[in-house]
């Protein structure tokens, strides 16, 4: 697949330059933040070859190629956007202007046109920046700027919780075939490596929490080091000895958002030529202190608060809860907003070693296969027969949204269908308690990760079985030939 290309078709469809404010990615999507949007862009966008799905959340314009490629396909789209602000160098004009003279004054009316014509785009995207900012200003409410910002905090370290998780997955698988492989030098050196993303985990969420809240992101990660400090158990305070990494991911998160805070407040009093070494000491003692008596108690405090609520509604709810947490999974995933609970998953696995929500929420993507594998046996549209089989290998190893705008959310009844499917799958898991050793992967992949893959694959199945009865019995209106 050649990304430069489809970058390049990207940039066509969403440039010039000066349209794009922003281009980011996360595990699956390029997301554009684009002062003006048309709805033929979006329809041309998803026939370019690699886009699984396009969905504009109103802020965000999101691209869905996939894991591992949208990393390549945003490579090749940031330096197209940068070779294009690079060109728009006005340093063009001046040898315009010299090379003009001479000219048969014939030229000059398609010359004034063209002028005319960049005037009035100029001013047409000048009208979309404004009416853009509008719509951003509205919908930046103190909650979605909150999540969005956990989100960007998490997002970058789920990579080595894949990594890790699937380490300590088949180690677990392998131990109980071979018991003996566990006294092995190489089964210890495996699980010091799988259980490594823990040991870094406060320094790495302090670095990316401090940076997001706007301060220096080194304070924010030595201000996680010592919260983990295993020095802390010999200190003792008030009523016993310091607990270290007591709070999990919240006390980082807290700390991080105070360090910000009580740094950008001294930046505008400490003199200039002060600022260099004060501002870090006193950022690092004020924070640091705040944190051990306060905000680390606090954090202890809500880990605990959410480790029960979580195992408590799924330990006494078990099926129903389950049913209910895989059937509303599905709308989290198409809004794009499920990366909210990368910290809850991540709070669980500092705690417990898994997370039993993970197994439940993965359902609702097996739920999607279903549906979508029923919608395929029925219709007669060669198109949409095509677009499932392409895009139901994917879905399968859990990346679900080629299925989701591809598939089912257009024809409607289908994700009514795959919601079910993953309601029933997420039923099996919750009622068995299934837990999972990783984040950030789904489907297939992620039974390697849970420590009852038997279970897990059960649940997985019942959810295809459930998406496709209920989509086949409910059934859809299948599309012309022509769509």
């Amino acid at each position: 697949m050649n990304y430069t290309d489809i970058a390049r078709q990207v940039f066509a469809l969403t440039g010039p330059a000066d349209n794009i404010e922003s281009a980011t990615h996360c595990m699956t999507r390029l997301r554009l933040v684009l002062h003006d949007k048309k709805p033929e862009q979006i329809e041309a966008l998803k026939k370019i070859e690699g886009v699984l799905g396009v969905y504009d959340s109103g802020e965000e314009l999101q691209i869905i190629f996939g894991p591992g490629r949208v990393d390549r396909v945003t490579e090749a789209f940031l330096q197209e956007l940068e070779a294009a602000r690079a060109g728009a160098s006005p340093a063009s004009s001046s040898s315009d202007g010299a090379q003009s003279v001479g000219r048969s004054t014939a030229v000059e009316p398609t010359a004034q046109v063209e002028s005319a014509a960049q005037a009035a785009s100029k001013a047409e995207i000048g009208d979309g920046k404004a009416l853009h900012a509008k719509i951003r200003a509205k919908n930046a409410t103190p909650i979605k700027l909150l999540f969005k910002r956990i989100a960007s905090i998490f997002i970058p370290l789920i990579p080595a919780f894949i990594a890790c998780g699937l380490i300590s997955g088949t180690l677990n698988v392998v131990s109980k075939v071979d018991p003996a492989f566990a006294q092995t030098a190489v089964y210890q050196l495996l699980a010091i490596g799988g259980s490594t993303v823990f040991w870094g985990m406060n320094l790495f969420v302090g670095y990316n929490a401090a940076k997001e809240f706007g301060g220096t992101p080194i304070l924010g990660g030595i201000l996680g080091a010592l919260l983990a400090h295993p020095g802390l158990a010999s200190v003792e305070l008030a009523d016993g000895p310091l607990v270290p990494g007591r709070g999990g991911v919240i006390s980082v998160l807290l700390v991080a958002a105070l360090a910000a805070f009580v740094e950008k407040r001294l930046r505008r009093i400490i003199p200039e030529m002060f600022s260099l070494f004060l501002t870090p000491l006193f950022t690092f003692l004020i924070a640091g202190t705040i944190a051990i008596c306060v905000l680390q108690p606090l954090g202890g405090f809500l880990s605990d608060c959410i480790g029960t609520a979580a195992t408590s509604a799924i330990g006494s709810g078990g099926a129903i809860t389950g049913f209910i947490l895989g059937g509303t999974f599905l709308p989290m995933v198409m809004l794009g907003i499920h990366q909210t609970l990368t910290p809850i998953h991540a709070e669980l696995l500092a705690r417990y070693g898994v997370t039993i929500l993970l197994p439940v929420l993965a359902m609702a993507g097996a739920g999607q296969v279903g549906a979508s594998f029923a919608v395929y046996c029925k219709t007669k549209n060669r198109f949409l027969k095509k677009t499932i089989a392409s895009a139901l290998p994917v879905g399968i190893m859990g990346v679900g949204e080629p299925l989701i705008y591809g598939v089912t959310l257009p024809l409607g009844k289908p994700f009514i269908g795959a919601c079910i499917g993953g309601a029933c799958g997420g039923a099996v898991q919750a009622q068995f308690m299934v837990g999972a050793a990783t984040l950030g992967i789904s489907g297939l992949p992620l039974a390697a990760a849970t420590d009852q893959i038997p279970v897990y694959l059960l649940g997985l199945v019942t959810a295809y079985i459930g998406g496709f009865i209920t989509t086949w019995l409910i059934g859809f209106d299948d599309p012309p030939e022509e769509l």
